[in-house]
């Protein structure tokens, strides 16, 4: 009942997958992809369900509505502003890939606030039931298809490039909140999904293990974070990459979460909660 397409981002495979549910697409990627993508359905597509606005998830949305212009996006409500006018989600994306923006995601178009269906967590789209589940992002949701048992959930649970099953949480700024992170892999738990659908990459049937995987990188990498400086961290990081993974994986799981952004995001997270001086 779920299609999962390929987007084929920057031509490698198993870097940015968006998932077809009769006509509901989640996280459609990049607008750079989005010719992959139209070639993958099965059917027009009659809404677009975002687990959160970042470029690699729905940086193709505005671009979308502009080919559908009946197009529904759902999204969560702190997010729905950020595609109405994308001007502050395009200059924070600058801070982090500067003169790559255009290579990596292409054209940014706004989403006309009509089109806009905000989401707080707890609604049912269809048969598909929405949690909120912020931890990578303040305005991250994710989505469970009851009828299949597949979750679909961005950045939560990833990034495991198969067939390993070496997982590494993308931690980037802004928005990295630990606490709420691991509240968030609770809530998914719970729901007892069949499959998890992971935007980078691919169905995981393992599911606990799965999220047992994230919770540990999530751990792992925030302790070395608070203890390490931006040397050490990307030196042990890069190590573990290099151990674990051959070249064609890692140059993919870089390309899905480049390491220097996952320390910016866990120094961002302890300096914030450093205590304030006297």
């Amino acid at each position: 009942m779920t299609h999962l397409i390929d987007c084929m981002h920057l031509g490698n495979d198993r870097v940015i997958g968006a998932y077809d549910i009769d006509g509901l697409i989640v996280d459609p990627g990049p607008t750079t992809c989005m010719d992959t993508l139209l070639a993958g359905l099965e059917n027009e597509p009659r809404a677009l369900l975002l687990t959160h606005v970042h470029l690699d998830h729905a940086g193709a949305a505005g671009s979308l509505v502009e080919r559908f212009p009946s197009l529904r996006v759902y999204v969560h409500e702190v997010g729905a502003p950020h595609l109405a006018d994308p001007t502050k989600l395009l200059e924070s994306a600058g801070q982090l890939y500067g003169d790559d923006m255009d290579r990596l995601w292409g054209a940014v178009l706004p989403v006309p606030k009509e089109n806009l269906v905000p989401l707080s967590g707890g609604e049912e789209i269809e048969g598909i039931r929405v949690a909120y589940v912020p931890g990578h992002a303040s305005h991250h949701v994710a989505y469970l298809h009851e009828a299949s048992g597949d979750a679909f959930v961005g950045d939560v649970a990833v990034v495991c490039i198969p067939p390993t099953d070496f997982t590494v949480a993308p931690t980037p700024p802004p928005d990295i909140d630990v606490e709420a992170w691991e509240e968030s892999l609770d809530v998914v738990a719970a729901w007892r999904p069949q499959r998890l659908c992971l935007t980078h990459f691919g169905r995981r049937e393992d599911v606990a293990a799965q999220l047992g995987r994230m919770r540990e990188s999530l751990r792992a990498n925030a302790k070395r974070a608070r203890e390490a400086g931006n040397a050490r961290f990307l030196a042990e990081a890069e190590a573990e990459i290099r151990a674990s993974l051959d070249r064609e994986v890692a140059v993919r799981l870089r390309q899905a979460t480049p390491t220097h952004q996952r320390w910016l995001g866990l120094e961002r997270y302890w300096r914030k909660r450093a205590p304030t001086a006297t």
